[in-house]
């Protein structure tokens, strides 16, 4: 197994060819992803910017990097800048040139910089933190299917948490990257003004029905787990929609290894 020691990224081995990046310094504790296929490789999303993730991903492959962002937060794109070739959902191409409107760069500065638990490096400076704007290289839709060389990787619109949210399914692994749609431990979030109940559960119902996953792989908290995980979904969304829950305002949803947030 390779083992590489850095200061700010920890990163995990999940086979000869995927790696999950992770910044567990943080309170996020946000995993991006790197999929190496026979010609070039995949990083699903570039962290938070605290630090540069290039560096990491120089070290696992030489192969040009395409980035597939999950969705257009902060905590998932802080290194797009470091890399050239830039796909994000058709949805989310506005946020990632503009930024998201009625979201005040103070308020990201003061999430970036609470809780971290780690020193963090000379280059990172709260005060003046702005997330990456800029032109994407493309933009994805429903179904889009991405080669990387013997490892073909399928896009599912899953909006809810974002209008542009992405689930990346690995064909040649059954690993689901389920970016903000799905982790355990913490909440997950539907009730700003930007996310949307209805749409969440219907992507939830949608990853659940994805057949021959052997992994599910959440850009937060837990890193990988069971794929008999999508049955506990299905009954939730079941739930929710008999309570007549799926609205703002609803709370806090507790289910069998998870929780939703209207």
């Amino acid at each position: 197994m390779l083992e590489i020691n850095d200061c700010w990224f920890t990163v995990t081995q999940i086979d000869n060819n995927t790696f999950a990046i992770s910044e567990y310094g943080h309170r996020e504790k946000v995993h991006s992803f790197l999929l190496i296929g026979e010609e070039k490789s995949a990083l699903i999303d570039t962290g938070l910017g605290i630090d540069n993730i290039k560096r990491v991903t120089d070290q696992l492959t030489s192969l040009p990097i395409i980035v597939l962002t999950t969705h257009v937060h902060w905590d998932h794109i802080g290194s797009h800048g470091e890399f050239e070739i830039l796909y994000v959902h058709k949805e989310e191409e506005d946020w990632l040139i503009n930024g998201i409107k009625k979201l005040p760069i103070e308020q990201i500065r003061r999430d970036v910089s609470r809780d971290i638990t780690i020193p963090t490096p000379e280059t990172f400076d709260p005060y003046t933190y702005k997330p990456f704007q800029g032109e994407p290289t493309g933009l994805l839709n429903d179904g889009d299917e991405i080669e990387i060389g013997e490892r073909k990787l399928t896009i599912y619109h899953t909006p809810g948490h974002s209008p542009g949210h992405i689930s990346i399914y690995d064909d040649s692994e059954g690993y689901l990257f389920t970016g903000d749609l799905f982790y355990d431990k913490t909440p997950i979030y539907a009730f700003f003004p930007t996310t949307n109940p209805v749409n969440l559960v219907e992507s939830l119902e949608k990853i659940s029905n994805i057949p021959n996953v052997t992994k599910i792989y959440g850009s937060h908290n837990t890193l990988g787990l069971s794929p008999g995980i999508l049955d506990e979904i299905k009954k939730a969304v079941k739930k929710l929609r008999e309570k007549e829950l799926v609205r703002f305002g609803t709370g806090i949803h507790k289910f069998n290894g998870f929780s939703v947030q209207f």
